[in-house]
């Protein structure tokens, strides 16, 4: 079922002109509440270029459950591609030759044969596409530098049995470090305006926080945004990520199993927004419910860390399976590599068979790549928008692992858009960067995570620059201020503190 947004004011612009001015002389720090019944916005249409028209382009999950055998989408490369196209040449001629009198199929044979041996051999080489230096918009803070897509040398193996450590930073918790960065790094990427923001905090008449619920922010100007409360029922807001008109004030509007509140967001007052939903709390789910998704960059570079996630993915599965709210819990994979390789996209949809999910991570191998960015792309689209993910208050987590950026050179879908959709449709993402990941990725992935409200995680070694050195407390990325465990443990850890944000009950 679609989400029945819109962005557009249901009372007249007039009555918002005048409550900004009350605001003014009263002193008062948020708007009057507005007289009526508070209706849900009806939709309007989708387009990027008029900003006074935006709606979500995304379902609300919907799903009510994972017990089913795992299903497999894959999006083929130009590989597959080819090799697809070569045995339809081969099977139409085959049904040609079959209609052929004996003659005919003969002489085509012998021709066939000869300009074979007569024809060069040239030797094997892995398929490669030269692209155009990536282009992309960029803000005057950030200018756009170009980066040569280069392959990262290549990292001696580590044994087998060695821990992988990680750190964590969490650049909505340290906003001013996170901004500082920022600034100073100047790469190219797809610029969201994150500069004004706001936390939405939601709860019941009990003072009870509400997850998963259904929020609408809309600026006079027809202007809007959407997000889902986290299990903690709050959301971060960035107005400027938009509106480009700056609007002084924004009508929240917040809804849940048919509860609705509103407030108002004013520029310039306090950094949070409060509303609290209206009616009789619902009754809170007895299980917590958690969609959980890898999403792996699968090409050749990161065969140490897809092996170590295979042999660490039940050690985590048993983990949060302990966790004090014993989630019912949905684990979906999404595995990518570039447009040149056998396979784009292999996306394998959520099931709550452990068993069988452990066997299609086991048969992942990591290959391919010929240039330095990847699918990223492609594959954050498919994983927000074409994965089963449950509704009904949900925690809906993606661990992102990849050790480069997204092409930025070509169409299709971009990041930016989807890490917007993933916040309207309440999936946080916890971004992991792998050895080789680049000053580019590493400003991609943490935009990706925090926008969505998900932290950046970064593997260490001794050596900082030097993976083979083996598991320590060094890296290469612009962070400070972190501890480092081991990354399993670091993925349980974020998905307790997630769950242990949900009300008692759940």
């Amino acid at each position: 079922m679609t989400h029945a947004f819109a962005p557009r004011f249901r009372r007249p612009l007039v009555v918002l002109l005048c409550a900004q001015l009350l605001l003014s002389a009263c002193g008062a720090t948020e708007p009057p509440a507005m007289a009526g019944a508070v209706q849900w916005p009806t939709p309007a249409p989708d387009s990027r270029a008029q900003v006074m028209q935006a709606v979500p382009n995304f379902e609300a999950p919907s799903a009510t459950g994972c017990a089913r055998p795992i299903q497999t989408h894959e999006t083929p490369g130009m590989q597959r591609n080819a090799q697809l196209e070569r045995r339809d040449t081969r099977e139409r001629r085959a049904l040609a030759d079959a209609s052929a009198p004996p003659e005919a199929l003969r002489k085509s044979s012998r021709a066939e044969v000869a300009g074979a041996l007569a024809a060069p051999v040239a030797p094997m080489a892995e398929a490669a596409v030269a692209m155009p230096a990536p282009v992309a918009p960029a803000s005057p803070a950030s200018p756009a530098v170009p980066r040569i897509a280069a392959q990262p040398p290549a990292q001696a193996p580590r044994p087998a049995n060695e821990p992988v450590t990680a750190g964590m930073v969490d650049d909505n918790a340290d906003f001013g470090e996170y901004t500082a960065f920022r600034e100073r790094t100047q790469v190219v990427h797809r610029e969201r305006d994150i500069s004004a923001r706001y936390l939405l905090q939601v709860r019941d008449a009990r003072g009870t926080v509400v997850p998963d619920a259904e929020v609408a922010v809309q600026a006079p100007s027809g202007a809007a945004m959407w997000a889902r409360t986290d299990a903690g029922g709050r959301a971060w807001l960035h107005p400027n990520a938009f509106d480009k008109t700056h609007s002084e004030v924004y009508e929240v509007t917040v809804r849940k199993n048919g509860r609705q509140g509103t407030a108002f967001l004013q520029r310039g007052q306090k950094n949070a927004v409060d509303v609290v939903l209206d009616g009789k709390p619902g009754e809170a789910p007895k299980r917590a419910a958690l969609d959980l998704v890898f999403l792996i960059d699968a090409t050749g570079s990161m065969d140490d860390e897809i092996a170590k996630l295979k042999t660490t993915l039940r050690t985590i599965a048993d983990q949060v399976a302990k966790l004090p709210s014993r989630p019912d819990t949905c684990f979906g994979l999404v595995a990518y590599r570039d447009r040149t390789d056998d396979f784009l996209v292999r996306r394998h949809d959520f099931t709550n068979d452990l068993n069988a999910f452990q066997g299609v991570l086991d048969r992942l191998q990591a290959a391919g790549g010929g240039d330095y960015p990847e699918a990223m792309n492609e594959a954050l689209n498919e994983t927000v928008h074409k994965l089963s993910w449950r509704g009904n208050g949900t925690t809906r987590l993606v661990v992102l692992l990849a050790d480069a950026p997204p092409h930025l050179d070509y169409g299709g879908p971009q990041y930016d858009d989807d890490m917007v959709a993933a916040l309207g449709k309440g999936i946080k993402v916890f971004s992991v960067g792998a050895s080789g990941l680049d000053k580019q990725g590493e400003y991609i992935q943490r935009q990706i995570a925090q926008y969505t409200g998900g932290r950046f995680v970064f593997l260490t070694y001794k050596e900082a620059a030097n993976p083979a050195s083996g598991a320590g407390t060094q890296t290469v990325h612009d962070v400070g201020n972190y501890s480092v465990q081991t990354l399993d443990k670091l993925v349980v850890r974020l998905v307790s503190e997630e769950l242990g944000k949900l009300p008692a009950g759940s």
